[in-house]
């Protein structure tokens, strides 16, 4: 049986150990625990799913609560994927703001998913990564 929840923080055992079952940890900077530190502390909306206290899906977002809601992850564990985890903690975080727009940064393989979930491209997204100069 899976729970969802709302937590406050998570701990950086628990977040390395999803980034890393989940197969997101390619794509985060796992050799700096102290940003990924920051980035479970810096985030003011976390939802887990576990089976049996076991962290099995994580979803960590920035929201207001009112108009916006950026997930900045969404990982499950490759276990437990296919089993509508992912989906569960997408609608919990649209529970905790029903008038909130979700946004969010889809890796190439998981745009099938989010397209079959009814999220679709937003034409003026705009990125300025730390290495690059602000003109």
């Amino acid at each position: 049986m899976i729970t969802y929840q709302i937590e406050k923080e998570i701990s950086l055992e628990e977040f390395v150990s999803i980034l890393e079952s989940s197969t997101l940890s390619k794509r985060r900077p796992m050799d700096n625990p102290s940003q990924l530190q920051r980035m479970i502390s810096g985030s003011n909306l976390i939802i887990t799913a576990r089976a049996h206290g076991k962290l099995v899906g994580l979803l960590r977002a920035l929201s207001d609560f009112s108009y916006r809601c950026f997930i900045a992850d969404l990982a499950v564990d490759e276990v437990y994927q296919r089993q509508g985890i992912g989906k569960a903690l997408i609608q919990e975080a649209r529970n905790s703001a029903e008038d909130a727009r979700l946004f969010l940064f889809a890796a190439e393989g998981a745009i099938p998913f989010y397209r079959k979930l009814g999220f679709y491209p937003h034409d003026h997204t705009y990125q300025l990564k730390p290495e690059d100069k602000l003109l």
